[in-house]
């Protein structure tokens, strides 16, 4: 992802009298490829695995719907895995800023497998002929009570044997663990260069913005719309990713 003119992230390195909300604005855009290796432990292993899950899953002459793409690094990760087979990707963000940018990025990379780009609210989205949709940690910071209308359209619009892999941060219900695997992610911040500043202002940023379920949560929510064969494909410390076939 160094191709992205990546920039180190000190967005919340200085005391803020005001913390507004998180948003996918201008300064995060700049920021996000640093942002996210450092914060989301796993992160190249889930794209990786999303690369090999591409070429196994989808078909010739179906779609393929990245929600919620940010800089677009699902959608050259799968690009790159499609070669000559015959599909259009969709790349659909409500950032303007995170599009803008996307583009730029896969513009410097030759394919002939045609990208849509999209600036859109996922939710308004159809989904046709899909063979493979990824919502990579974008469910989390959809309105709770949206969740289960988006998962059902997607499902819906999925050909049989087609897939989601959706990635989240996640949260324990058993405090005890869970204290625990916050830990290992603080600890994980700390050891990639995040200040004591930056991790509480960060997480005061997040809050009702990243509200995250349980395993538990998301697996339910994937069975009660149809999906049969799912379950945890990747998990590392409070991040995890699931992989559910129609």
């Amino acid at each position: 992802m160094n191709q992205q003119n990546n920039h180190k992230d000190t967005l919340f390195a200085q005391p803020y009298e005001a913390l507004g909300a998180f948003q996918f604005d201008e300064s995060v855009v700049s920021v996000f490829p640093d942002m996210i290796q450092r914060s989301v432990p796993g992160y190249q292993t889930i794209l990786a695995g999303i690369g090999e899950l591409t070429t196994q899953l989808v078909k010739p002459n179906t779609r393929i719907y990245d929600l919620g793409c940010s800089l677009g690094a699902v959608t050259l990760t799968i690009r790159r895995k499609l070669e000559t087979t015959p599909c259009q990707i969709i790349a659909v963000d409500n950032s303007a800023a995170m599009i803008e940018r996307a583009k730029t990025y896969l513009a410097a990379f030759h394919s002939d497998v045609k990208v849509d780009f999209q600036i859109d609210d996922i939710a308004n989205i159809e989904i046709q002929n899909a063979s493979l949709v990824v919502l990579n940690f974008t469910l989390q910071f959809i309105a709770p009570e949206q969740r289960e209308a988006l998962i059902q359209k997607i499902y819906d619009g999925l050909n049989p044997g087609g897939a989601l892999i959706l990635s989240e941060k996640i949260h324990l219900d058993d405090p005890i663990t869970q204290s625990a695997i916050e830990h290992l992610h603080l600890q994980f911040k700390r050891a990639n260069g995040y200040s004591e500043l930056e991790i509480s202002q960060k997480r005061a940023s997040l809050e009702n913005v990243l509200i995250s379920d349980t395993p538990e949560q998301n697996i339910d929510r994937l069975k009660k719309v149809g999906f049969k064969h799912n379950a945890i494909w990747l998990q590392a410390y409070n991040f995890a990713s699931f992989l559910a076939i129609k």
